[in-house]
């Protein structure tokens, strides 16, 4: 089974246009602004895309255009699996595949409800993943609308079929991810740590990268933190304390905090969201990202 790299995949957001349709130009910028600090690849139709209010038409549209304009070299994996019912899920996911995407990313919180057990998401997660062409899968710990963490139990079955290559990993927790890394080992299963304050040590745990929102603001400090974590831990070290204090931003009104940041770094887009009302992003929060775009460009003259 093709596997993908290892390294940083931004989870990327979904611009609009002022008459809120999808503003592909600013896509198009957002993947070569990706290429350009190293990152792997992407995480593509995602939550942070807001792929739960976007029509199944626009998500297949934006997966489409991404694909015809991704930078050589850049993996994709996508999701875009937001269906409650299994026929759907297929037919929806065949279509996002066809793309010719690198893996497909299911969301753990669809197979089963919240009061349901892990056999009835396995049983339904295998009739899914057994009706789509044989391509890599992977499976995402997305917290909306509720969060369905992957027991080990879960993860030692997925090992088990030799189809999964990507988890993106939302625990938050370093004792949890080492639970799982054992769980996975030798499977051929890779994880990425979505959290920014855990990552280097997550890292030498053997998480294989960094599959979180941060990597809108600064991807670059996630690239060369995994890039360096073995052979510079001094380094890494102090990368790792940046990267994790800068993360408090992911408090604010993502991702409209992201869209601003862009126009920052002179990807023009407005920064209205369907998840999220623009209104929450006040004075002060944008002063905040104003400051955090400053002290990146000062900290990579000083330590990159």
């Amino acid at each position: 089974m093709k596997t993908i790299p290892s390294g940083v995949y931004p989870t990327m957001i979904t611009p609009y246009t002022a008459d809120n349709k999808i503003d592909f130009e600013a896509v198009k910028k957002m993947l070569h602004f990706y290429h350009e600090r190293g990152v792997a690849g992407v995480f593509a139709i995602c939550q942070s895309s807001e792929i739960f209010f976007l029509s199944f038409e626009e998500r297949l549209e934006l997966i489409k255009f991404i694909m015809e304009n991704r930078p050589e070299g850049m993996a994709v994996v996508a999701s875009g699996h937001t269906a409650d019912d299994l026929e759907t899920q297929i037919k929806e996911a065949k279509a996002f595949i066809e793309t010719g995407i690198d893996a497909y990313v299911f969301i753990s919180n669809r197979f089963a409800k919240a009061d349901e057990d892990d056999d009835v998401l396995l049983k339904n997660m295998e009739y899914v993943a057994n009706s789509l062409p044989d391509i890599p899968l992977g499976v995402y710990e997305c917290p909306y609308p509720y969060k369905r963490l992957l027991s080990p139990y879960v993860l030692k079955k997925m090992g088990e079929t030799g189809r999964y290559c990507f988890i993106k990993d939302t625990c938050c927790n370093l004792d949890e991810i080492k639970i799982k890394l054992d769980a996975i080992e030798g499977s051929g299963i890779k994880l990425y740590n979505a959290n920014a304050a855990t990552l280097l040590e997550s890292l030498r745990m053997g998480c294989d990268g960094f599959s979180g929102v941060m990597a809108n603001f600064h991807p670059e400090l996630y690239s060369e933190l995994c890039s360096c974590y073995k052979d510079e831990p001094e380094k890494a070290e102090k990368i790792q304390d940046f990267v994790g204090f800068a993360s408090l931003a992911e408090c604010q009104c993502y991702p409209v905090n992201a869209k601003y940041h862009y126009n920052l770094v002179g990807i023009d887009m407005c920064i209205d969201s369907r998840a999220r009302d623009k209104a929450g992003f006040g004075y002060q929060d944008r002063i905040v990202i104003e400051e955090m775009h400053r002290s990146v460009e000062l900290f990579k003259k000083n330590i990159l």
